[in-house]
Parts: C-alpha cells; structure tokens; sequence
C-alpha cells in the first residue's frame, strides 16, 4: 500500500476508504461537497486535470514564470483536488500550480481534498476560475451555461452563486447566441463586452457581422457602435432604417489632410456625418485653424 505522507491519520483513512471514492459509488451520489481534512502531500502522478475547467488557454511564458518561483519557493497556496478513486485525484482548482510544478519537476504537492460529485465540482471550478482567474468573456458565457444545463441552476440561482447580479449573467449567456467570428473576437479581446452588447441589439446575425467588421477596422468606439445599432433598428411599420457606415478611403483621405482621425459616415440615402477626433485644447484649436484656410 502506499504511504500517504504529510497526511494526518484521520485524513489517510479516509482517503483509503472506497467508499468515498467517485468512481465506486455512482449508485450513492455525493449530494454536497464535503472535506476530507487539513492539507495534505499528494504525488502528482496520482493527479489528472479538471475536465471541467472553464479556462482553455494558459500563457506559456506565464507558466515558465511560475515554474521558477515554484522551483525557488516552492508552492505557497495548495491546490484543490477531489478523490475520484483509490491513489486517484482530480483537480477541483489550481491548474496553473499544477502546471507549473509539473514543469519545475516537482513529484508532489500540497492539497486540499475534498469528497464531490460531478455537479458540485463544476460549480466549484466555476467559482474558484471566476475569482482567482482572469477568462475571457465567452469562457465564463459557456461556463454560466453548464451551470444552467447541467446543475440545473436558475439565472437567480447562478447569479447568487458566482457572486454577480443576474443582468449581468444574463449578458454573458446571451454572448452565446452571437455569429463565431464575432464569438472569437471576443475570445482574442478583439471587442470588449460593451461592443458585444450593442450588437447583440441588432438581433440579425448579417448585420451583426457587418457591424463588427466595421468596429474591427475603423477601431469604432462603444458610443459609435451603440449610435449605429440604433440607427439600424426597425422602426414601426416604417421597414428598417440602413446604418451609416464608415467611408474609409474619404475618411483616410480628410485625415490626412487635417493631420487627425477622422471618420466620414454615410448611409445608402446619402445622409450621413464626419467625426473628428482630438486629444486637447490645443489640438482642437489647430484643426480648427487647419479647417479655416
């Protein structure tokens, strides 16, 4: 049998105990996560990831940083594991240690253990990410989404679970109902949440695009693109109002000449505005002056 070592004795019984292994006792399901006691040593060979990590990306360069803290200082904050089986864990939080110590070379590390089932560990992985990591917006939509598929949680219960109010759950979930390419400028923080709530507004998923192209090339603002999702709304029986869109090549040409961005916008009736940008007092003195010759 393999010694456990740095576990107290009450902790190294329980963790030999089958029954409260995941993998032995499906027919008696944990019902609430549970803890198995202090901390404990546990060799990383016996640790598999979270399959329930809501993260899908870490930094290489981020990791190797770790790994020479881990290798100097060792590991500070113990990861959080769940016993899924004799000898066999599952890491509940702490990817990023175990990552790191993996790469230091380390053969074990310092746990936390806890007794949970599949639900209770999703909603512990979601949290923990939530709190400790920094993921991007469509990792944290789809993570809320599991939550409502799969824990069966309500848009009120998640809210009081992740801490955050429930409008703000609800514009992350709805982040998923957005065409991929604009899905995937949010992954790359191509467009913040703000830019996606706009969009999210026009409802049709041709102009959602459009409108996306047009913050990705034009570099538009929120304001901008909340102007222009208003603008392209349907408006009574009245059919629906086309957006302004950025002329690019006269906007390139005016901004050369006043020596500032510049961004003409113009719908298919010819109607349209030119917006010029400045810093300071100073710079809005020049255009004018550059404006008057």
């Amino acid at each position: 049998m393999t010694k456990k070592r740095g576990l107290g004795r009450g902790l190294s019984a329980l963790l030999d105990d089958p029954s409260t292994d995941i993998t032995t006792t499906s027919d008696q399901p944990v019902t609430a996560i549970r803890s198995a006691g202090p901390i404990g040593t546990v060799p990383i060979a016996q640790i598999e990831p979270n399959p329930f990590q809501p993260r899908t990306h870490f930094s290489d360069e981020a990791l190797s940083e770790l790994a020479q803290s881990i290798k100097e200082l060792g590991v500070i904050q113990p990861v959080t594991l769940r016993k899924v089986g004799y000898d066999r864990y599952q890491l509940i939080s702490g990817e990023r240690r175990f990552r790191a110590s993996q790469l230091a070379g380390l053969r074990e590390i310092p746990a936390y253990i806890r007794i949970a089932n599949d639900e209770a560990m999703l909603e512990m992985a979601l949290v923990e990410n939530i709190q400790r990591e920094e993921l991007d917006a469509i990792e944290v939509a789809i993570s809320f989404q599991r939550l409502v598929d799969e824990v069966k949680l309500t848009q009120e219960q998640l809210s009081e679970k992740v801490g955050k109010d429930r409008t703000t759950v609800t514009n992350y979930l709805r982040l998923l109902r957005l065409p991929p390419e604009i899905q995937l400028g949010l992954r790359q923080r191509t467009i913040g949440m703000g830019h996606a709530r706009a969009l999210i507004s026009i409802g049709d998923p041709a102009r959602q695009v459009g409108l996306y192209q047009q913050i990705v090339s034009s570099q538009l603002s929120v304001r901008q693109v909340e102007d222009l999702a208003r603008s392209s709304a349907p408006k009574g029986n009245k059919g629906t109002k086309s957006a302004s869109r950025p002329n690019k090549e006269l906007s390139k040409q005016l901004g050369q000449q006043i020596g500032s961005r510049v961004v003409v916008k113009q719908d298919p009736e010819g109607k349209g505005k030119i917006e010029i940008s400045f810093k300071s007092e100073q710079e809005l003195q020049r255009i004018l002056g550059t404006l008057q010759r």
